[in-house]
C-alpha cells in the first residue's frame, strides 16, 4: 500500500495513546477515518485534534470491542458510509496486573474479552471488507509480552500470545487463499501511554507504585513515534513489527537464552516489582 490517500482506515482504541496518534498520522497522509473507543471523552478529544489539524472525513463511535454484536453493527455502518475499508487496526487493549492466584475469573474474563476477543471480533467483522477492497491491510496489536512472559502479567501475556498466534495464522490463510490483504502483528515495548494507569490490578497490589514503575522506568517511547512505526509497517505489509529498542533487545535476549530467560526475569522482578500490600485470597 504505497499511499493512504483516500483510503479508509479503521482504528479501535483511538481515544488516546497510540490509537490517537495513528489517527492523526493517517489523517495527515490523506486517509478517511473511522474511529472507536470505550471512553467518549477521550474519543471526542481525538476528533477535536483531528478537526483542528484539518483532517478530512472522520467518523467516531463509542464501542466496546468485546461486544460482538456492536462490532458487527459498527462495521456495516462504516461500509454503508464510506463504501469500503482498506485498513483495520485492532489497537484497543487493557491491562490486568497481579498474580494469577489472586485473580478472579471475572478479572481474567474481562481482559480476555477486550484484548483477545476484541481482536477476533474486529478481524471477523472487517476482514471480508478488507478482502473486497482489493488493497487491504489488517494490523493487530500484540505486545512485547506476546513474545516473552512476565510475572504479574499472566492474563495480559495470555491475551497477547493469543493475538500473536491468531494473527500469524490469519496471515498464512490470506497467502494460501491469495487474498489481497497484508497482515501485520505488532509488538510494542514500553510506550508512554495511560494503559498501565487505566488498567486494573488484583486486590492487594500497590497500584500507585506499579503505575510509577511503568511511567518512569519502563515506558520509553513517545506514542507518536510508535504510531509512525506501526503505520509504516502496515503500508509496507510487514508480517511482524517490534516497536522500541526494548522490544528488540528483550526479544533477542530471550531467544538467545532459551527458557532460562524465565529464571532471570523472576530474579529481576523480585528486586524491582512493588510487593503486595498484604496477603489476599486463599
Amino acid at each position: 500500500m504505497k499511499s493512504l490517500q483516500n483510503k479508509v482506515v479503521v482504528i479501535t482504541g483511538a481515544g488516546g495513546g497510540m490509537g490517537r496518534e495513528m489517527a492523526l498520522l493517517a489523517a495527515s497522509r490523506g486517509a478517511r477515518l473511522a474511529l472507536s473507543d470505550w471512553n467518549p471523552e477521550g474519543l471526542a478529544g481525538t476528533v477535536s485534534l483531528l478537526k483542528a489539524a484539518g483532517a478530512g472525513e472522520v467518523r467516531s463511535d463509542v464501542i466496546d470491542v468485546s461486544d460482538r454484536d456492536a462490532m458487527g453493527t459498527w462495521a456495516q455502518a462504516i461500509v454503508d458510509q464510506f463504501g469500503t475499508v482498506n485498513v483495520m487496526v485492532n489497537n484497543a487493549g487493557v491491562t490486568m496486573t497481579g498474580d494469577f492466584e489472586d485473580m478472579t475469573y471475572e478479572e481474567f474474563d474481562w481482559i480476555v474479552g477486550v484484548n483477545f476477543n476484541g481482536v477476533v471480533n474486529g478481524t471477523k467483522e472487517f476482514l471480508p471488507h478488507l478482502i473486497a477492497s482489493g488493497d487491504g491491510a489488517l494490523v493487530n496489536l500484540s505486545s512485547l509480552f506476546g513474545l516473552v512472559s512476565m510475572p504479574g502479567q499472566s492474563a495480559y501475556n495470555a491475551t497477547k500470545y493469543a493475538v500473536r498466534g491468531f494473527t500469524e495464522a490469519i496471515r498464512e490463510e490470506m497467502l494460501v487463499n491469495r487474498h489481497p490483504v497484508s497482515v501485520t502483528c505488532v509488538h510494542p515495548g514500553g510506550i508512554k501511554t495511560g494503559i498501565a494507569r487505566n488498567g486494573r490490578k488484583t486486590e492487594g497490589q500497590d497500584a500507585s507504585s506499579i503505575d510509577r514503575l511503568f511511567d518512569e522506568k519502563l515506558a520509553r517511547m513517545e506514542p507518536a513515534k510508535a504510531a509512525r512505526i506501526i503505520l509504516d509497517a502496515a503500508q509496507s505489509g510487514k508480517a511482524r513489527q517490534l516497536v522500541g529498542i526494548d522490544a528488540h533487545l528483550v526479544h533477542h535476549w530471550a531467544k538467545l537464552s532459551g527458557s532460562f530467560y524465565q529464571d532471570m526475569v523472576a530474579w529481576g522482578s523480585r528486586r524491582i516489582v512493588p510487593a503486595k500490600k498484604a496477603s489476599v485470597r486463599s
